[in-house]
């Protein structure tokens, strides 16, 4: 699947702002969609993010996550595992149409619509230069670490 062409986007922001892509340019974005809030998968991806914040900031790069939960619902979330990035709230899924992440995903047996979790790299341009789609949580934060290392 070719990768869609994104040059800018904004949604509202953990920590009562905006995200807008385009304010970034400088360094680099790791941008991760995740399914829902305070469920085992997610929660340890963005621990595994958490965890290695130092080493993306001494990359110049910095973290965000996306989900269509709500800001009320990131901020619990980010206060109850002390992120030290931002999550971005995507209600009306026009962020996730534009990375393509929605999709149709078995659970307990019923189709149900949601965000395949999936990482994209911005670079100090704003170009996006690398994506993982449906990928396994584990040890996924460290592999993207040694991405941005490398650019």
């Amino acid at each position: 699947m070719s990768e869609p062409v994104i040059t800018d986007f904004e949604l509202p922001s953990t920590g009562n702002a905006a995200f807008k892509l385009s304010e970034h340019r400088g360094k680099s974005v790791v941008v991760y969609f995740y399914p829902k809030d305070n469920t085992p998968g997610c929660t340890l991806e963005s621990q595994e993010f958490r965890d290695l914040h130092a080493g993306f900031a001494k990359a110049n790069a910095i973290v965000v996550g996306v989900s269509r939960d709500s800001l009320k619902s990131h901020e619990g979330f980010k206060a109850k595992h002390g992120f030290p990035f931002e999550l971005l709230s995507d209600t009306d899924e026009k962020v996730c149409e534009l990375f393509k992440v929605m999709r149709l995903k078995n659970m307990y047996g019923k189709q149900v619509r949601g965000i395949e979790r999936s990482t994209f790299v911005f670079d100090v341009e704003g170009k996006l230069v690398m994506s993982w789609r449906g990928l396994r949580a584990p040890g996924h934060a460290a592999e993207v670490l040694g991405f941005v290392q490398g650019l």
